[in-house]
């Protein structure tokens, strides 16, 4: 770890205040702190954008309606004749609840033809009466409200649980803002180690928050970084946590990027961009990051896991993004590969991405299709990379999946090859997909090893056993073209075992967390497990069985010997592992 390189701050709010307003409710618990119904609308300052389209309000069953504030968002797409780009408002509304939440969302624009609550997944049931659509949610969700088919004037609604953790103003480990807008010196708030940084209901800093060569901070709360030369960055860094935050508007950049750093949480993350090159978070040479429930709507790559640029260097590996929404403006929804070190190749393994809605993908570039793009260059070698539970809904143009070594203008080099794939229940529906494409480089970098279990278009179930005229292949029916480097691919129902063999642990043994600070571990195996498990974890921490990540906030010092499993149909396979939990 680098030596932090700032200097330290003063304790709460440090920094310039412009004069603000507020609407709405900070505290909104309208039948106390202890009741199963809890509704919370927070401040909106004067001098933050709002836009006009749509009127929002909520309230607790039985309680009073009350008035959610709807700020503008700008989203980008490309004209495909000049290269121009086409900047459009938007809509965003925020509010938390547990329990029952009902909604009411009025168009500006009169009587109502057609609603669509997206992701469909969610299946929200509404109901329209003239220019207003009525629902109910018991769940957090991040919905897109789009009336008469427009994808471009929506109102994203960001429904969010209640905050467990809002630390004390007077902490002096914690740079404290409240509500209004906010600036610090030079648009950079630079993070030192074992803070944390609380953007309050209502707060809006202008301002990029920094985790350079850091370790043990956080950025929390339900506030806003607005109209800043990007979002957050965390570098050279270790135990990082983002949590609850919208990113409206940079100017440039990434709403957030990630390098060279380890064990750092990004959760419940809203982001919207509309500057070129305007990616969601990116990832570079980093380990055990776990990216979940984010909503990214952006005008760039949404989720991006690249080993070297910049001065980022080295291997980039157990990476888990879940429970997501990603719409691409621009670009891809997921891309993975692209960039890395000729001169000392590196490797991108053991990815995980489970659990995510497609609203969108619009790129008529051919080079840079692909929902999910595995896409390597630069010697990078991507291998290991586990896809599950993703749904794509009908998107404006390009390829659904694409698994290409490749060299193009990004590249001083092809990539060595893409090999272990296992993509597990991917369905889309639609009718604009291009032919999807996997594509080696030559014989010695090859796609190798790519197994599709229950992907399903538009209803139905492709597969090797399918009906089908007998000369048609396989990749027919997607349809995707494989070319002639791509070595055992293969298309299974879901009832087919995906491997005879019985598992083998491969991750490590040996894992050391912190206490009091979010920890990510993932278990990886051979012959493509269908469930994991772990026993005698210790407490604050849990695994999902469906990916193998073990996850959570450890509450105490101490080490444990944890039993971790993966099992397919062939069997199951056991290993310890020793995790220590030591003290900040």
């Amino acid at each position: 770890m680098r030596s932090p390189a700032v200097a330290p701050l003063g304790r709460g709010p440090f920094l310039t205040r412009s004069a603000v307003g507020t609407t709405g409710a900070e505290d909104g618990a309208e039948d106390g702190p202890e009741a199963a119904d809890r509704l919370v609308v927070h401040p909106v300052p004067t001098g933050l954008p709002l836009n006009t389209s749509f009127s929002v309000k909520a309230r607790t069953p039985g309680g009073g309606w009350r008035t959610v504030p709807v700020l503008r968002a700008r989203t980008r797409t490309v004209d495909e004749t000049t290269g121009a780009g086409i900047v459009r408002n938007s809509s965003v509304a925020n509010l938390d609840f547990t329990g029952t939440v009902e909604v009411e969302v009025t168009s500006a624009k009169g009587a109502i033809g057609s609603v669509r609550i997206r992701p469909l997944s969610y299946a929200v049931e509404h109901e329209v009466s003239g220019d207003t659509v009525r629902f109910g949610l018991t769940e957090p969700r991040n919905l897109s409200v789009e009336i008469d088919g427009d994808r471009y004037d929506n109102l994203h609604l960001h429904a969010n649980p209640i905050e467990q953790r809002r630390p004390d103003a007077d902490d002096p480990d914690v740079l404290y803002f409240g509500p209004g807008i906010h600036t610090v010196p030079d648009d950079v708030l630079r993070v030192p180690s074992g803070k944390t940084v609380y953007l309050a209901g209502g707060a809006v800093l202008k301002a990029r928050v920094d985790f350079t060569d850091v370790e043990n901070a956080r950025l929390i709360g339900r506030g806003i970084l607005y109209d800043a030369d990007g979002g957050t960055t965390v570098a050279f860094s270790r135990n990082i946590e983002i949590d609850g935050i919208l990113v409206l508007d940079p100017r440039t950049g990434y709403s957030c990027a990630i390098g060279q750093s380890q064990q750092v949480t990004v959760r419940n993350l809203h982001s919207y961009s509309c500057g070129q090159w305007g990616d969601g978070i990116d990832v570079f040479s980093s380990e055990d990051v776990l990216i979940e429930g984010v909503f990214m709507r952006n005008s760039d790559d949404c989720v991006a896991v690249y080993a070297h640029r910049w001065d980022y260097y080295g291997d980039c590996r157990n990476i888990t993004v879940r429970d997501s929404t990603l719409w691409a403006d621009v670009a891809h929804p997921v891309n993975i590969g692209t960039h890395g070190n000729p001169e000392q190749p590196e490797v991108i393994e053991n990815v995980v991405l489970s659990n995510i809605d497609v609203l969108q993908h619009r790129e008529p570039q051919v080079l840079y299709q692909g929902c999910l793009a595995l896409n390597p260059g630069d010697s990078n070698l991507l291998r290991n990379v586990r896809v599950q539970d993703v749904r794509v809904e009908d998107f404006t143009c390009g390829q659904l999946v694409n698994l290409r070594v490749m060299a193009n203008r990004y590249n001083a080099s092809p990539g060595r090859g893409i090999e272990d794939v296992y993509v597990r229940n991917l369905t889309y529906d639609g009718t604009h997909a291009d032919t999807a494409i996997l594509a080696g480089y030559d014989a010695d970098r090859s796609v190798r090893n790519v197994t599709f279990q229950n992907l399903t278009v538009n209803g139905t179930v492709v597969h090797d056993r399918m009906e089908k005229p007998g000369w048609f292949l396989t990749t027919d029916m997607v349809p995707m073209f494989a070319n002639e480097h791509v070595r055992n691919l293969r298309f299974l129902d879901e009832e087919t075992a995906a491997s005879t063999a019985a598992p083998e642990i491969t991750s490590a043994d040996e894992a050391t967390a912190t206490n009091n600070r979010a920890f990510n571990h993932l278990v990886t195996a051979t012959a493509l497990p269908t469930s994991f498990d772990a026993e005698g974890l210790p407490k604050g921490l849990a695994i999902d069985k469906g990916t193998g990540l073990i996850s959570g906030t450890p509450e105490a010092p101490g080490t444990s010997t944890v039993t971790v499993s993966a099992t397919n149909a062939a069997g199951t396979a056991t290993k310890p592992l020793k995790l220590t939990v030591r003290n900040v």
